[in-house]
């Protein structure tokens, strides 16, 4: 009989909690469509994720994407035409369309992996401590999580402790909003100064704003109910295995496993 689990449920580190749940891999899906890399970095395939969203904002720089996309939506197709640079464009579609077919696959084979550990009854370490951090599993308030993160987006990674999540939404959110200048825009416009406004923002840098305000919010509140989940299932298993009497007989219920 094997005494070791093969699989872990959650590795709690001191810069953040990584756990297997069951995800919806049609959603992985559509965030590593919006904005490749996205699908990874919500599995914590962090190092394929940063990959990723380098090379989406590298190529899409390149070729002029974004200002063409602006050029298409404002009816200005012979200008969309103009800015796009042929020499990248063949470069773009075979990785886009491998971050979304490699987000799924993955989804789908850590559902089977959380499946298999859940059986297995891994065990879960619930504190970490070290000279610079502490790391703990407790329950957090997943529409505060979601709060911070509309304020100001990373903040939300901080408070349930995703530091690696954190430190890159942070770190891009804030280039992103100087190299685009969002605040000189809101500035101009909370000013009613409308032509100003539109002058002055750089709509290549601009328009990868949303999908990084989007992620922050969805990654912070998701992640925040996961962590909750995994606290209860810990606390289960402690009772259970430390103050449970093995002959206690269980009530039926349709709803245990």
């Amino acid at each position: 009989m094997r005494s070791k689990s093969r699989r872990q449920i959650a590795f709690v580190g001191l810069l953040g909690i990584t756990q297997l749940h069951l995800r919806n891999p049609l959603i992985i899906v559509w965030w590593a469509a919006a904005f490749p890399g996205f699908g990874h970095l919500l599995l914590s395939k962090y190092f394929r994720g940063f990959i990723l969203i380098g090379w989406e904002m590298l190529i899409n720089t390149q070729m002029h994407l974004n200002e063409a996309i602006v050029y298409t939506f404002t009816g200005q197709f012979d200008r969309a035409n103009e800015v796009l640079d042929i020499r990248w464009m063949s470069l773009y579609a075979p990785v886009y369309l491998f971050a979304i077919y490699d987000s799924y696959r993955t989804s789908v084979d850590l559902n089977h992996q959380f499946i298999l550990a859940k059986r297995e009854n891994a065990p879960i370490d619930c504190f970490k401590m070290s000279g610079m951090e502490i790391n703990y599993l407790d329950k957090r308030s997943p529409w505060l999580a979601m709060v911070w993160s509309l304020l100001m987006p990373g903040m939300g990674q901080l408070y349930s402790h995703r530091i690696i999540n954190a430190f890159f939404i942070l770190v891009t959110w804030i280039s992103l909003s100087y190299l685009s200048h969002l605040l000189e825009g809101i500035h101009y416009l909370l000013m009613w100064d409308l032509t100003q406004s539109a002058r002055v923002v750089d709509m290549h840098w601009l328009i990868f704003l949303p999908s990084i305000y989007g992620f922050s919010v969805y990654d912070a509140y998701v992640n925040t109910v996961e962590y909750n989940k995994l606290f209860d299932h810990e606390q289960v298993c402690m009772l259970q295995e430390d103050y449970q009497n093995p002959q206690f007989p269980f009530p039926k219920s349709s709803l245990r496993e």
